[in-house]
């Protein structure tokens, strides 16, 4: 069967750059987030990426535990493919990253394709109160912070996950991390189809500009040809207008309160959903259609969600 007109819609319901007090509507506890998922879900999206946080600070929380609060209830409630992070925070190590999805194995984890300057800072000036004393500390320390993903972290991470049948969602933030995945692709330690996640507008990563999006889909375009599905996120006020230019193109895409919290300038985002749905209406603008779990399971060649360990 032909998913050509079909557009993956992943929503990432969390993450771990924004903070609490940025938001009220950020998902914090499990509950918040177990409700975001089903709802972005409900509106249209085939995979929720997940992150976990403690429901006290809402302090990015890696741990196995923190995350079976909330993913068996998202099984149960939703048919979507659940996508773990192996991404977790910048700050913390690549063996304390990929614990939940070592341990719970799903269909599909994040896996950032090389190191780089992940720099958060220049929200400061625009956000000046936080609840929690992590929340400034997180975001001044990003001036000296790199997050490491070196050659060494990216085989360790395949090594823990590729037995299970997990496959992943390589997220490029520039176009050298095209050339490291093609690395890994030359070597057989990944397989095609690739899932292709290209990310615009992180400080230290490549910009939000148009060109910058052919850019980076040309680059792909010739170093995967047929071996790859493509899909974008834009952080911030990006979000909308690069998912709408790579919708155009034939792409896939992501949105999600963990990568912006706008819904239109100056207007916060009510729930995941809501940008779910606001990005589906671009989709279907376009005369494209969007792709069921299950159509995106196909296109993606994932194992099922009834070979998963929760």
């Amino acid at each position: 069967m032909s998913f050509g007109d079909k557009v993956i819609i992943t929503c990432a319901v969390t993450g771990a750059i924004h903070t609490p007090s940025m938001s009220q509507y950020l998902p914090v506890t499990p509950d918040e987030i177990a409700q975001a998922a089903i709802g972005a879900a409900e509106a249209g999206a085939a995979i929720v990426h997940l992150h976990a946080r403690d429901p006290e600070t809402g302090k990015p929380d890696q741990t196995p535990e923190a995350f079976a609060r909330f993913l068996p209830r998202i099984k149960q409630s939703t048919n979507a493919v659940i996508n773990l992070t192996t991404g977790g925070a910048p700050y913390m190590t690549v063996a304390e990253r990929v614990k939940p999805a070592e341990q719970f194995q799903p269909e599909v984890a994040s896996l950032n394709m090389g190191s780089m300057n992940f720099g958060l800072f220049p929200m400061l000036n625009r956000f000046k109160d936080f609840k929690h004393s992590w929340e400034r500390e997180a975001l001044e320390g990003s001036r000296d912070l790199v997050f490491r993903n070196s050659f060494a972290d990216i085989e360790f991470v395949l090594g823990k996950l590729g037995d299970a049948g997990t496959r992943f969602e390589f997220e490029c933030y520039d176009i050298s991390h095209l050339y490291n995945l093609a690395h890994f692709l030359d070597r057989g330690l990944v397989k095609g189809p690739l899932f292709v996640q290209s990310v615009f507008g992180i400080l230290g990563g490549i910009g939000p500009h148009p060109e910058d999006v052919l850019h980076m889909k040309r680059t792909a375009d010739r170093l995967f040809g047929d071996q790859y599905r493509w899909s974008v996120l834009g952080a911030g006020k990006n979000q909308l207008a690069i998912a709408a230019q790579a919708a155009a193109m034939g792409g896939n895409v992501r949105v999600g309160l963990e990568d912006s919290l706008w819904a239109g300038k100056g207007k916060l985002a009510t729930s995941n959903a809501e940008q779910v749905r606001m990005v589906r209406q671009i989709i279907e603008g376009l005369g494209r259609s969007i792709a069921t779990p299950d159509e995106a399971r196909e296109i993606l060649s994932l194992k099922g969600g009834d070979k998963v360990a929760f």
